[in-house]
């Protein structure tokens, strides 16, 4: 039985966070924060951060880390998605608003159109709103990517996820180079717009590859890095291969901002979404200082 360090402890799911769960699912909404396992689901519900899952919640890829749901029918989006995600986010009050999806390599545009559609629909109905995108590869090919540039997001986000190493046993339909591509296009297309990754950490990877994966990031001028501890969803996800040391992760956190990232988060705990939000105010306030 894995033992966890004492720092994944976390508070159970209060009325508040469980009456929140029963609305989006009576409104028809997929969060990552449940699709994804995500824990801090309590924490970031309390705090009124929702990231909407679009596409439906079903993905076309096996990565063997996530807990997405795959390997089952994929259904065309629903029309009324756009819809949907403004209704509720004016419900909730939102004004920083993260959205990602499943991948759906099934479709012709991959899903691009359809993410344009929810963020555009946004932007018309809620006057002033911030949107942050953490968007599937797309195949990197440009023309789908600018579909999505041109909607003007405040952040769009891509997750490298793991070193490249470790790429054909945990994400063998993925492709660690287009994933580069996909952050380096994102600037070509537009350069004011924020780019963002990922990696989750203890899933057997060596120091000097993560080191290089922030050298990689930083190359294709990615602004923002998290990087959290891997947890495996199940006993039929990849093992967990070492819990990553508070120390361990402040390391990190100091190359990557000596590489020059404008804003790192990086911690147990931390996902791509964690504390969206105050992560963009910071990278903001730094380039108007």
């Amino acid at each position: 039985m894995i033992r966890f360090p004492v720092y994944f402890k976390q508070e159970l799911p209060c009325r508040d966070t469980f009456a929140k769960l029963a609305y989006l699912k009576e409104k028809g909404i997929n969060t990552v924060c449940v699709s994804a396992a995500c824990p801090n689901l309590t924490a970031c519900f309390r705090s009124g951060a929702v990231t909407f899952m679009i596409l439906g919640d079903v993905c076309s890829r096996g990565c063997l880390f996530c807990a997405v749901k795959k390997n089952r029918q994929l259904k065309a989006p629903h029309p009324q998605e756009p819809e949907r995600i403004v209704n509720v986010a004016k419900a909730l009050g939102l004004r920083y608003i993260v959205i990602t999806s499943v991948t759906r390599d099934d479709l012709p545009d991959h899903g691009a159109g359809h993410f344009a559609n929810v963020v555009s629909n946004l932007h018309k109905n809620l006057c002033g709103v911030k949107i942050e995108l953490l968007i599937p590869d797309f195949q990197a090919r440009c023309q789908l990517l600018k579909q999505v540039v041109d909607t003007q997001p405040a952040i769009i986000g891509h997750n490298l996820e793991t070193v490249w190493r470790l790429y054909k046993e945990v994400r063998p339909q993925a492709d660690y180079f287009i994933s580069l591509r996909v952050l380096e296009n994102i600037k070509r297309l537009n350069p004011k717009i924020f780019t963002k990754s990922s990696l989750i950490l203890g899933m057997g990877e060596k120091e000097s590859e993560v080191v290089e994966v922030l050298k990689d990031l930083r190359k294709v001028n990615c602004d923002i890095l998290t990087l959290g501890q891997y947890l495996s969803p199940s006993k039929n996800h990849y093992p967990i291969k070492e819990f990553i040391s508070l120390e361990q992760f402040d390391y990190y956190r100091q190359v990557a901002l000596s590489l020059g990232f404008k804003a790192v988060l990086a911690g147990p705990l931390v996902r791509s979404s964690y504390k969206a939000e105050e992560i963009y105010n910071e990278v903001s306030r730094c380039m108007n200082s």
